[in-house]
């Protein structure tokens, strides 16, 4: 087996024809070794304390925690740290102890979910009966669109879209389109409109990766025009965007008007989890034909409550979306008049484009040399030649702590080069 790990990426090791699971696995590991030995394996590092701006972190090597500024949490309104979200999960481990014990709906459902089915519907300002409860974010996408779209179905995928969503659509036909290309959807739409029972385009509300949003109100009125379903992964969205943080549906003023609208709870909402928001009859069927649903236990006393517990904080105490907003504008602009390619980002997701991905790769090991926790993303991730520093803004991170990153990603600049070539800072 010959493959050249200069070039490799993870895409690479996902088959190999001809060897069995173990000699797979064994040059997986020589890679995953090559990369240690470069110091380019900044995954999976052992992280010693909870999420927050600063986080201890056991580097390579090394035999104590150091703290590093940290820009790889999706808890953007700091609740996960928050006094009253951390008394609430406390509290429902004392009055029903730390786990569900069964699947929904052979015993694990129990008050405090139906509480959280009605508090998320209510969210999303629909009727109370309007949402299904996943025990991750990522089976929310995939379990669904499993569920709901078969051979006769066709679902059709902005190619931003997350792994949840692409998995989801092994049991249905799929057809994507370039990110946020509306002329190349519309033709997609049209050359399926006859062709299955049921179309489903299926988008992110914000981007994972770019930070973007979908042109929403634009993409709905494709998809009633082709006479086809829209489903909204706005899990980067909320908390984030909107008048009172609903996300991207908020911003278009389009709350009630898709078919579906999935998220989880592991970012703003500061626990773990997934749903579904739907029309009642649809998500009553999900309940019941949904197999990742039917046959999986349901979440934990915790995490239920520390999730109703951050749905009254984002609207009781709005101060935190205005903090991270305030840190948004500050650090992009630190990068802008850097000269760095931060792409088309309009949420708290900032990448850094350069490019290259060995560049990329020295880049996030430079960042870490100098106590700043990032994410390399390359290809399968990204497209191959646009690989990133891909960075996720808190509203508990200090001026100061962005101060230093900026600093430190001048200090990368000038020792591999990283910004854009000849291009003045007044053109961004």
């Amino acid at each position: 087996m010959n493959i050249n790990f200069e070039k490799a990426s993870f895409k690479d090791f996902e088959n190999i024809e001809g060897y069995n699971m173990y000699a797979r696995a064994e040059i997986f590991n020589n890679y995953l070794n090559f990369l240690d030995q470069r110091g380019h394996l900044n995954y999976r590092m052992v992280c010693t304390s909870g999420c927050g701006p600063e986080i201890q972190v056991l580097l390579p090597g090394q035999s104590s925690p150091q703290p590093l500024v940290g820009l790889v949490s999706n808890d953007y309104l700091g609740f996960t740290q928050h006094p009253r979200v951390r008394q609430a999960a406390m509290a429902a481990i004392e009055q029903y102890g730390t786990g569900s014990g069964a699947s929904p709906a052979i015993g694990g459902h129990f008050r405090f979910h139906q509480q959280l089915e009605e508090a998320i519907a209510r969210f999303f300002r629909r009727d109370q009966d309007a949402s299904i409860l996943y025990t991750t974010g990522y089976t929310s996408n995939s379990a669904t669109i499993q569920c709901l779209l078969k051979k006769e179905d066709i679902a059709i995928y902005d190619m931003g879209v997350h792994a949840s969503v692409q998995e989801g659509g092994l049991l249905t036909n799929v057809k994507t389109f370039p990110h946020n290309d509306l002329d190349r959807l519309a033709q997609v739409l049209k050359n399926a409109q006859h062709a299955y029972r049921n179309k489903m385009v299926v988008i992110d509300g914000v981007y994972s990766q770019d930070g973007d949003m979908a042109p929403l109100d634009q993409i709905l009125n494709l998809t009633k025009q082709y006479g086809a379903y829209l489903a909204v992964d706005d899990a980067h969205g909320i908390g984030v965007i909107g008048k009172t943080g609903r996300g991207v549906l908020e911003l278009y003023d389009l709350l009630d008007e898709v078919d579906l609208i999935t998220g989880t709870f592991s970012k703003t909402f500061a626990s773990i989890g997934g749903y579904v928001i739907g029309k009642p009859a649809l998500i009553r069927l999900l309940k019941f034909q949904s197999r990742q649903h039917l046959f999986s236990a349901a979440g934990t006393p915790a995490d239920i409550a520390a999730v109703l517990e951050s749905i009254r904080l984002l609207d009781e105490e709005p101060q935190w979306m205005d903090r991270l907003w305030d840190n948004i504008r500050y650090f992009r602009q630190g990068l802008l008049d850097m000269g760095m390619d931060i792409g088309t980002t309009e949420s708290a997701i900032i990448p850094v484009k350069i490019g290259d991905p060995k560049k990329t790769g020295e880049a996030g090991l430079l960042l870490l040399e100098q106590g700043i926790y990032t994410n390399p993303i390359i290809y399968p991730a990204v497209s191959r030649k646009d690989a990133r520093i891909r960075m996720s803004v808190m509203a508990t991170h200090t001026r100061e702590q962005l101060d230093r990153t900026l600093q430190a990603f001048a200090r990368v600049d000038q020792q591999i080069g990283i910004a854009l070539p000849n291009r003045s800072r007044s053109e961004h």
